[in-house]
């Protein structure tokens, strides 16, 4: 068992409470994102309460600081974006990369692979990740997560809003380095990054997270203010989302956001949203507004979302349990990647009707054009996460 650090500097680990029984780990980022220290503050609240309370544990929590240069500079990357280069490709270049060339986020991120592996190796049950991130805009906080049923359920389960395909949007954020070994893993925007409301619905995220694996026994914290907090936090927003556009900016672009948009805001058909260098940009189709930039870094101008019916959610859940994928390579224009078991490719020019939406019920991951084709992933989980 190790304590909290008195003094204010960081460390890589931020703590761990581990009594040596065995079940679930839950490893906590925070602070990948040197302008977002609010998961940092939460993440150590929860240790506290722990190590105060003496509260018995089944299992253990482990919290690890993001980019620590980053955090001590307030900024949110010193020379690269710390969640953008954890893919398969990446990583393989980045190890290769000589140590003389190597950014201050290059040698964060080898630090943060090695305790990834680290607390993988030692778990004595299922794994279960969760990045707190969060926004330069106010707004509800939301989940993020690569959709497999784990995911889902684990998200569903804290009553914060989900958004679903921010995976296909974004390249190498850390959660696909989770998914890949199919490890349950949510990332969570608590809103503002200076407000905080934030801190308090990163802590109750943590919390419920904790109940929801039973880290601790039944009752042994008192849910229900956390529980309200997230409720008064995400009333009147959508409870899921999809994302169906990112809007991908340069510091060329100069880019401006219109002023006051917040997170989950509702734009219809031609709302002004931005300006750059080439003049206006509005909205293509009514969405939902995400994580409009309004900070000096970030490549990510904004993101549209639209409403899912929960209906569709169960659907998948049947369609995955049946093992529909199954009969996905009979139909016309898809075959099987060769190369690749788990990988599908469509041709778009004979099966032209709502493919990605299809796919995504069965749990396929759109990733890139192959040529003439559209490529998608399959998204595993563990077998051993299924009691999650």
């Amino acid at each position: 068992m190790t304590g909290l650090l008195s003094a204010p500097e960081l460390r890589r680990e931020l703590g761990t409470w581990d009594l040596g029984r065995p079940g679930p780990t839950l490893l906590v980022l925070a602070g990948v994102h040197g302008n977002e220290p609010a998961g940092v503050q939460a993440v150590r609240r929860v240790l506290a309460t722990l190590q105060e309370r003496e509260l018995p544990i089944a299992g253990r929590l482990v919290a690890l600081a993001g980019n620590l240069p980053a955090l001590a500079a307030a900024r949110r990357f010193l020379d690269r974006d710390l969640n953008r280069g954890w893919s398969e490709p990446a990583l393989a270049s980045l190890q290769l990369r000589p140590v003389d060339a190597r950014s201050p986020e290059d040698q964060q991120q080898l630090e943060l692979l090695a305790a990834f592996e680290r607390v993988l190796a030692t778990a004595s049950g299922p794994v279960v990740f969760v990045d707190l991130h969060t926004s330069s805009a106010p707004g509800a906080p939301f989940l993020c997560l690569a959709d497999t049923i784990d995911n889902r359920r684990l998200g569903l389960a804290t009553g914060v809003p989900i958004i679903l395909g921010i995976e296909e949007a974004i390249d190498g954020a850390s959660l696909e380095w989770f998914a890949q070994r199919g490890i349950a893993a949510l990332a969570v925007e608590g809103g503002q990054h200076d407000a905080p409301e934030t801190v308090a619905n990163h802590e109750a995220v943590l919390w419920t997270m904790l109940d929801r694996l039973r880290l601790l026994p039944a009752g042994a914290v008192d849910l229900a203010p956390h529980r309200a907090q997230l409720a008064r936090a995400a009333a009147g927003v959508p409870a899921i989302v999809e994302i169906v556009l990112r809007h991908v900016i340069s510091a060329a672009d100069q880019f401006r956001m219109v002023p006051g948009f917040v997170n989950f805001a509702a734009v219809r058909r031609g709302d002004l949203l931005a300006h750059d260098r080439r003049g206006e940009i509005r909205a293509p189709y009514p969405a939902h507004v995400m994580l409009p930039l309004y900070q000096a870094l970030g490549d990510d101008g904004f993101f549209l979302a639209r409403r899912v019916r929960p209906v569709w959610l169960t659907v998948a859940r049947w369609l995955r349990t049946l093992r529909a994928d199954a009969l996905v390579p009979w139909l016309p224009g898809v075959r099987r990647d060769p190369t690749t078991a788990d990988t599908i490719l469509v041709d778009p020019r004979i099966a032209r009707w709502f493919v990605t939406e299809l796919f995504h019920l069965l749990g396929f991951r759109k990733e890139r054009r192959r040529g003439d084709r559209l490529a998608f992933t399959r998204r595993r989980s563990r077998r051993e996460n299924a009691r999650l």
